[in-house]
């Protein structure tokens, strides 16, 4: 059976940028399992997957943006330093996570500092680059019929 909506599939995964930089891999360790359509995976990533099956072993090259999106510049933002927690000291660099209004944990790099304020980056960090992404399915389950 080929990969589709609502199916679990379970796979290893490796992301590398298009220098060869390993970014992410899962070939030397656990396999990782989601269900297709939940959001877990990136959706250019999910998107590449769909038709594949179990045994399909595949590398795909991501243009800039299928993967992880497009850069925003609103995405860049000055803050208030007192919207830091008191513990966390902002140095350039440094991945710091805030909530939004749904809950979601949003991470944020430190790209510079000034008096009181903090320049924020809330884009991906793998934002705009090109994704070389390779899989190999293990695995493709479809729920029983009676909870699709």
């Amino acid at each position: 059976m080929s990969i589709s909506a609502g199916c679990r599939v379970t796979l290893h995964y490796a992301l590398r940028l298009a220098d060869g930089t390993a970014v992410d891999s899962s070939f030397d360790g656990e396999p990782f399992s989601f269900v297709m359509g939940e959001s877990t995976l990136d959706a250019g990533l999910e998107l590449a997957l769909y038709g594949l099956r179990a045994g399909s072993r595949q590398t795909l090259t991501l243009m800039p943006g299928q993967a992880f999106g497009s850069r925003r510049e609103a995405a860049v933002t000055w803050m208030d330093r007192a919207a830091f927690p008191a513990e966390i000291t902002p140095e350039p660099g440094l991945i710091i996570s805030f909530m939004d209004e749904q809950g979601e944990e949003i991470p944020g790099a430190v790209l510079e500092i000034r008096d009181e304020q903090v320049k924020m980056d809330f884009n991906h960090p793998l934002a705009d680059r090109e994704i070389i992404f390779e899989v190999e399915i293990l695995d493709v389950e479809y729920p029983p019929l009676d909870e699709a």
